[in-house]
């Protein structure tokens, strides 16, 4: 009787340690890598001629605003040393004309270096290309190797660049909060 009681017992145990044997595997059979790809872009003559176009961009765009800064200062400093020698109406017209050519050379500074602006467009057009050939390449290598997950060591948060759509769960996630994959709110 005490054999009996014993058996099960044994069962289970064996039956706990097959399906954490199991667990073990599953969670192993997911494989990550990593990338640098500063590392990478080094390595791609054509991202070091496009960072040099960007850069000497910068640069010239960088002169053109100081010069205009340069101006203001210029006049706000004469108007200054003249300021007793004008009458009310000519200090106000030297006050808007320095205003004004601040504000062009606020909106020139806007236009070249904002966040649509000349040099952030010139550096989407030349990166871009270069950006998206390494990211299909990360993602064929990946699939070559059998790589689920690739992350990016190079960025300030180590970011996931690569991911094996088998693992994608966002539709799982939308089905359990009541709603209908792919269908996007307007």
């Amino acid at each position: 009787m005490n054999t009996q009681l014993r058996r099960p017992v044994g069962m289970k145990r064996l039956f706990l340690a097959s399906v954490l044997l199991l667990m073990t595997l599953g969670v192993s059979a997911q494989k990550m890598a990593y990338v640098d790809t500063e590392y990478i872009l080094k390595h791609i003559p054509d991202y070091k001629s496009s960072l040099t176009q960007v850069e000497g961009l910068s640069k010239q765009y960088q002169k053109e605003v100081d010069d205009i800064f340069k101006e203001v200062d210029a006049m706000y400093k004469a108007y200054q040393a003249d300021q007793v020698l004008l009458t009310d109406d000519m200090r106000r017209r030297r006050e808007n004309d320095i205003i004004e050519k601040e504000k062009k050379a606020k909106e020139l500074q806007r236009q070249k270096f904002g966040p649509e602006g000349d040099l952030f467009q010139t550096r989407t057009k030349l990166m871009k290309p270069i950006q998206e050939k390494v990211s299909s390449t990360i993602a064929e290598v990946a699939k070559n190797k059998y790589i689920d997950f690739v992350f990016d060591k190079s960025s300030e948060s180590t970011m996931m660049i690569y991911a094996s759509p088998v693992y994608d769960i966002s539709n799982d996630v939308i089905i359990k909060l009541g709603f209908k994959p792919g269908t996007l709110v307007k």
